[in-house]
């Protein structure tokens, strides 16, 4: 969105230097990067990366240290996915950031969710760095890291986040069937920065009140701390039966508590929504069971969400209605109608949220038209310290959804980066 950077980085775009990004990816990765990367990275000034930053932060913290939201929010894990030892706080923060033009014409972020989920870290370090080699750009030009990080600060501050002081012998990065998710590039790269075992978590294996994995000689390694990669979402989905009672209490720390998944995640937009302050920021948004048969409609419609009159025909352009725990915008339904809701059974529309629909304003120009920017901001909040924003992720895309799977057979979309010119405060 600085124009003269994007002007000048559309000049001199070959697709001899995107192939060159490829290759280099695919090689530092490890393996084949199943997701599209996008042809380009974004240029923002760093003040507003640093406003989103600090939007997330104080949303979370915020959220933590509400009393009745926490007890809401653990009231909404479902029971067989209750764990325990759960931390004080989550060791890895999400949060989506939309740009939408104001009715002045401000550019300005507001919140497309918010999740207490590890994204791909280690993966996103190493695209930024490939962005810059394979095009040539200068990195005493260009910054990426925030909170005062640098690269060396970021790599110690994940490490710790991750590691929380054990051997990284006994660490393991659970996943189901990671070799064949599109994230293994990021589990390759920390595997291998970290020194910890990327294990299937359908593959542990319990003694006592121990887990294990197996290593690569086929030896069984005592679990001290789980890097949990394993989307909740994912294993009910697929009806995955582990192979140890994920609700009982092992002796094993978490780096990334399952609880978390669920307790900062799309449940606390509605929250979001009644507390002040931040409707600027939060649309509007309230549960489903809300709307049906509770004040949720006049709330939507004094946050000024324009919506039909109620009936069996009445269709919601301004709204999208959104399954709270799913994952990567799976569920997400666009104009629901009123048929549709209530088709939804009673004693699961708990389980959904209704959202005033955002129109994200394309402000990057590029060879086909111009493309929309969803910017991502990565948290890591290590035991005994403090949440941090460590750098953002960009997915660009022209379609209804920005995420990559919503993109395909399109280019100059996917998975990006953002860059601010350093020396421009």
């Amino acid at each position: 969105m600085i124009a003269e950077l994007r002007e000048a980085f559309n000049r001199e775009y070959s697709a001899k230097k995107y192939e060159a990004l490829l290759d280099m990816l695919e090689e530092r990765c490890g393996c084949r990067v199943e997701f599209r990367v996008a042809e380009t990275p974004i240029f923002l000034e760093r003040a507003l990366l640093e406003r989103m930053a600090k939007l997330g932060a104080d949303m979370t913290c915020e959220l933590i240290a509400d009393p009745v939201y926490m007890e809401a929010a653990q009231r909404a894990i479902p029971a067989e996915y209750r764990v325990a030892g759960q931390c004080r706080h989550p060791h890895f923060l999400t949060a989506d950031f939309a740009l939408v033009r104001e009715a002045g014409g401000e550019l300005t972020p507001r919140l497309v969710e918010i999740q207490a989920f590890p994204s791909v870290y280690a993966y996103q370090a190493v695209l930024n760095r490939s962005y810059l080699q394979a095009y040539g750009l200068d990195d005493k030009r260009f910054g990426w890291y925030l909170s005062g990080l640098d690269r060396d600060g970021f790599w110690e501050l994940l490490s710790r986040t991750v590691l929380g002081g054990q051997d990284p012998m006994y660490v393991a990065l659970t996943e189901i069937d990671p070799e064949h998710q599109k994230t293994r590039p990021d589990f390759e790269i920390t595997a291998k920065r970290l020194g910890i075992a990327v294990v299937d978590i359908r593959r542990l294996e319990a003694e006592g009140n121990k887990l294990h994995y197996r290593n690569a000689q086929g030896k069984l390694i005592p679990i001290h701390r789980i890097y949990n990669r394993a989307i909740a979402d994912e294993l009910i989905a697929r009806n995955v039966k582990l192979p140890f009672d994920l609700t009982k209490k092992w002796d094993v720390e978490w780096a990334g508590h399952p609880n978390w998944y669920f307790l900062i995640s799309k449940f606390s937009l509605p929250w979001l929504t009644r507390k002040g302050g931040w409707d600027r920021v939060v649309p509007p948004a309230v549960f489903l069971d809300e709307f049906l048969n509770g004040d949720g409609r006049q709330r939507l419609e004094a946050a000024g969400v324009k919506l039909p009159a109620a009936g069996p025909d009445a269709l919601y352009s301004e709204l999208l209605l959104k399954p709270l725990f799913s994952f990567a915008g799976k569920g997400i339904e666009f104009e629901p109608t009123q048929a549709r809701l209530e088709a939804i059974p009673a004693d699961e529309r708990k389980g959904y949220l209704l959202q005033q629909r955002m129109r994200f304003e394309p402000t990057i120009e590029t060879p086909f038209g111009m493309t929309q920017a969803e910017i991502r901001i990565l948290y890591l909040w290590p035991d005994r310290g403090t949440l941090r924003a460590a750098l953002p992720l960009v997915r660009l895309g022209r379609g209804k959804m920005m995420g990559v799977d919503h993109n395909k057979n399109q280019e100059w979309v996917g998975g990006s980066a953002a860059f601010y010119p350093k020396g421009r405060e």
